[in-house]
């Protein structure tokens, strides 16, 4: 691995390739309310660049460059249109422009907080590099198959096209992918949430949605996830010392067992989590009492009632965070703008006016999806590292983190130069109307009892599933998403999976994981330039 990536050939063709990312994620958002999965279209940038007959770009043919440029142009696109477009857009959509400013710094510095806790939690016991992080596998396959060529390449190939023809024809072909490298426990109860969501108003005429059976059960999960979570670190610091090895290779393989595959050692310790987590928590804090003061809820609030909104707002951003964490690394779905409408449902429950109810969900909103991506990028460069000692595993993900606050610092940019020319044009993203509609229209008085009744089954499911495999969390984000064909494709996926393990045994992994990356980034190219060809 080069130790000096970063020339200024290269941090200008990254930054170049953030805009892009940046305005296009930007289009998208405003005018379908998709930002796809760009980390394959970065790779595919990377490659083409490297092929220029110019010694300067020859550099771009180490793949492990082709990583840092994909986590650019990945980071610059969910960073301008998930964590930065979509929460200034609340205010707007309220008639409250002033407040654009304030949440723009807010959303930025909640951003940067994303990306700061997961450089410092990823590849630990609570999100381990061995995990699925779908896109990230897929970057990773891809790279490798372009630069190994043979049958990877081939069999690659051949996902790429089964994944855009099944796009194509409408079969959510990631969910399907996601089956066969995913853990089977979680995917099955992210599939059994999305058919039922899918199918309960024609079987049972009931309407999960109306009832907030989502939000309840995703609020009882999410909350004995975090008790979960803590008594993890709380109880592996009362029991032996955590020490990281310093000469093991880096985990990188497919998983040794269908149902339970092992836990490797990992590159950081419960203390790199419980500190990551005490500072994150600490300025997740910080940032609220900012954003109160820069949208003048001391003028607006009493005492009580603002240190409740600062209390709420931070503790809100953290579940946040890991609950679209948690959810993407076992899934590749995020439910960032469900579990925000959750929040603020509770905010309007709490008594928040309307203009602390704008700050609290774009507060919120803007945490999740750079952590959600960042996990994607760090899960390629752990493959394509895989092998290597540990200190070139840390020093490659240094790399990445810098090459992440390139694309994340080209897309604030970007966002605050362009986004009042959006506004004026009414490109405001469809989510932002959803969110200023509920608070507008309030809610009823039985809004309280559902969210309360649902939360315990919830809990439930999520206390008995245990932090290893998050039962309540996928149950809840299936349920949340309204994509029927999505649970067949899991469920079709996962019976696929468990024969051939069945039939042809473990050896037959790596095939399905080179297969499942070609569904996966065959689906997510179809959707990005169909998208593209939509918006035009």
């Amino acid at each position: 691995m080069s130790k000096k990536p970063f020339g200024i050939t290269f941090f200008v063709v990254s930054a170049l390739i953030a805009v892009f990312g940046a305005i296009i994620g930007m289009q998208l958002i405003t005018t379908l309310g998709i930002s796809p999965n760009t980390s394959i279209i970065g790779v595919l940038l990377a490659m083409i660049i490297s092929r220029i007959p110019m010694q300067m770009f020859l550099k771009f043919r180490n793949i492990h460059n082709q990583n840092l440029i994909q986590t650019t142009v990945s980071a610059a696109t969910f960073g301008a249109a998930n964590s930065l477009l979509i929460p200034i857009g609340i205010p707007w959509a309220l008639g409250m422009p002033e407040l654009v400013v304030p949440m723009l710094i807010g959303a930025a510095m909640a951003m940067a907080l994303d990306v700061f806790v997961l450089y410092r939690v990823f590849d630990s016991k609570l999100f381990g590099a061995h995990e699925t992080w779908p896109a990230g596998v897929a970057s990773a396959e891809t790279i490798r198959a372009g630069d190994e060529g043979g049958n990877k390449a081939k069999l690659l190939g051949f996902g790429i096209l089964g994944g855009a023809v099944g796009a194509h024809f409408g079969i959510p072909m990631s969910a399907f992918g996601v089956a066969f490298i995913g853990n089977i426990w979680a995917l099955s109860m992210f599939g059994l949430g999305l058919l039922s969501r899918g199918y309960s108003g024609q079987l049972f005429n009931i309407n999960l949605n109306a009832m907030y059976v989502p939000h309840g059960m995703m609020i009882g999960a999410g909350l004995v996830a975090l008790a979960q979570f803590i008594f993890l670190l709380v109880a592996r610091r009362a029991g032996s010392k955590d020490i990281v090895p310093k000469d093991r290779a880096v985990h990188g393989g497919a998983a040794a067992s269908v149902f339970e595959p092992p836990v490797p050692a990992v590159t950081r310790s419960d203390r790199d989590v419980r500190r990551a987590f005490s500072v994150g928590g600490l300025l997740f804090v910080l940032g609220a009492v900012l954003v109160a003061i820069m949208g003048g809820l001391f003028a607006e609030l009493s005492f009580g009632y603002l240190l409740l909104f600062v209390v709420f707002a931070a503790f809100a951003s953290f579940m946040h965070q890991i609950i679209v964490g948690i959810a993407a690394m076992h899934s590749g779905w995020f439910p960032a703008f469900a579990v925000t409408l959750i929040v603020l449902v509770l905010g309007m429950l709490m008594g928040f006016p309307p203009i602390a109810l704008a700050l609290l969900c774009g507060y919120t909103a803007a945490t999740g999806p750079a952590f959600a991506d960042m996990g994607f990028d760090f899960k390629t460069g752990a493959l394509l590292r895989a092998g290597m000692p540990v200190a070139e595993e840390l020093y490659g993900r240094r790399l990445q983190l810098k090459s992440s606050v390139i694309g994340l610092g080209v897309a604030v940019i970007v966002v605050a130069f362009a986004h009042q020319s959006f506004f004026a044009q009414g490109l405001i993203p469809p989510v932002d109307r959803v969110f200023a509609a509920t608070i507008k229209a309030g809610l009823d008085s039985s809004a309280g009892l559902q969210l309360a009744l649902w939360a315990i089954p919830g809990a439930l499911i999520q206390f008995i599933g245990g932090p290893k495999r998050q039962l309540g969390i996928m149950l809840a984000s299936g349920l949340i998403i309204l994509n029927p064909m999505a649970g067949w494709a899991v469920a079709a996926g996962v019976i696929i999976r468990f024969l051939v393990i069945k039939i042809k045994g473990p050896a037959a992994e790596d095939t399905m994981v080179t297969m499942a990356a070609g569904f996966i980034a065959g689906d997510a190219l179809y959707s990005f330039f169909s998208s593209l060809w939509k918006a035009k």
